[in-house]
């Protein structure tokens, strides 16, 4: 017996060291984009630290890596494929078609394949807004699939799939009919569905927070951030106060959860207010029909989100709708959060650890790395805070690259990795001082995260994905 129990713990180390050089989803293990071990190179460009390159489709998805397999998802003369590269040389090993009846719209600087896909080493899973989830094994053999509805949202969905414990979570946060979704992952049948109608358009990937023997699943959402219990889908906790959209995913650190979250109309002094219906009504509505087309709308930041009041897409605003956002608005806040665990019902009061109103990432989710958080937000500012304690070590310093930042920062060999939209790599020291180590273009705008495994760098560009090392 002991002899069994000697021999599985070994099995189990062998897995959990195998898992560890591994980049299973969205910003790595965990969430976390913390690189695996290994040298990573400072200085890297496409003539610089090369170790191969590929000419890809369009897409924005993240490399999901795992053994000598790279995954990607991309779209293709107008359609959706998932591909499998070799992680030795770039080589296509394998790709395979999702057949859409028709591509969901997306924002302008969007793609129908911005999902990052996921794996637990057997399977891997990938999901289309203009699909649903499909699932392969490793030779590209169709596992299972789960057609879903489009979803009913103007800039495309973006929220990437993910594996724990034998579920593969996805979110479906849309102006109609969200959802929360736990699969099984060998079948593909529904384990749970979870209703988010209350929540609007959201485009951040859950994350699994373990803690105290506890492993709960912590969704952003519209002005309010949630927890559900993994195996279940029953809500947990859920705190009141974040942005109107939700775009960042959460992280963990120092026994703590980290949120940010950042829309317009949320910072204190620049509030977008919407006026009462009846008001409205009784000075706009031309047709006296009670509700509102685009036309009828005066000039003004109401009339400019127009199609996210109109949450059905019909081409009119009704009061239930228009009441909606406005409650929106009312309620949304822009900040950095850290929250203690433990939490159940109502946390807003009662689990917040510390606040941060100014200097606000957009897009880029927070990184946690060595006791300190670090964000970037458009115009290449970057803040730095004790972790614990959320003092600022520094705040809206600039990185020296303009423009927004849609890419993930990742932390690795003692630095923080930043990558702007218009493909400039800023390295800073990881420390309480900014400090630039280098700064180099890749003449490529970058929407994805890299992946960091080994010493080597795996970095999706608008047309090609690179592997860079020394």
């Amino acid at each position: 017996m002991k002899r069994a129990f000697i021999i599985l713990s070994v099995i189990s180390m062998s897995l959990r060291l195998w898992s560890a050089d591994n980049w299973p989803q969205f910003r790595g293990p965990g969430g976390l984009s913390l690189a695996t071990q290994g040298e990573y190179p400072l200085h890297f460009g496409p003539g610089s630290n090369v170790l191969w390159k590929v000419e890809l489709p369009s897409g924005n998805s993240s490399p999901c890596v795992w053994g000598d397999r790279i995954f990607l998802t991309a779209v293709n003369q107008d359609k959706l494929e998932t591909l499998c590269l070799d992680r030795r040389d770039g080589a296509i090993l394998w790709r395979k078609p999702a057949s859409a009846e028709k591509l969901e719209p997306t924002h302008r600087l969007g793609s129908p394949a911005t999902p990052t896909p996921s794996t637990d080493g057997e399977r891997v899973y990938v999901s289309f807004g203009s699909y649903g989830v499909i699932a392969y094994d490793f030779q590209g053999n169709e596992v299972w699939k789960h057609p879903l509805p489009q979803p009913i949202i103007e800039f495309g969905t973006s929220s990437s799939p993910v594996v724990a414990d034998g579920l593969v979570i996805l979110n479906c946060d849309q102006d109609v009919g969200s959802m929360l979704r736990a699969f099984d992952a060998r079948t593909g049948k529904i384990v749970w569905e979870t209703s988010r109608d209350f929540f609007l358009r959201g485009f951040a990937t859950p994350l699994v927070w373990r803690h105290d023997e506890v492993t709960e699943l912590v969704v952003p959402g519209s002005v309010v951030l949630t927890s559900y219990g993994l195996k279940d889908g029953k809500e947990r906790w859920s705190y009141r106060g974040t942005s109107r959209v939700a775009c960042a995913s959460p992280v963990v650190g120092d026994g703590l959860l980290f949120s940010s979250s950042w829309n317009v109309g949320g910072d204190e002094g620049e509030r977008v207010s919407m006026p009462k219906f009846d008001e409205v009504v009784s000075e706009y509505d031309k047709n006296k029909d009670g509700k509102f087309t685009l036309d009828e709308l005066p000039p003004g930041p109401v009339r400019e989100r127009f199609s996210q009041i109109d949450v059905n897409k019909d081409g009119v605003v009704t009061q239930a709708e228009w009441d909606s956002m406005a409650a929106n608005f009312a309620r949304a806040e822009n900040a950095v959060l850290a929250i203690k665990p433990g939490g159940h019902g109502d946390i807003t009061a009662s689990h917040l650890v510390w606040k941060e109103s100014k200097q606000l990432p957009y897009v880029s989710s927070p990184l946690y790395y060595d006791g300190r958080l670090y964000t970037v937000r458009s115009g290449g500012l970057v803040s730095c805070y004790d972790a614990k304690t959320g003092r600022p070590h520094y705040q809206g310093e600039r990185l020296g690259a303009a423009g927004d930042y849609y890419s993930s920062a990742v932390g690795a060999s003692g630095r923080v990795y930043f990558i702007s939209q218009a493909g400039v790599v800023t390295v800073v020291e990881a420390g309480d001082e900014l400090k630039i180590l280098a700064s180099h273009p890749l003449n490529e705008g970058v929407m994805a995260t890299p992946a960091f495994l080994d010493g080597k760098i795996y970095l999706r560009t608008a047309n090609r994905l690179y592997a860079f090392g020394r």
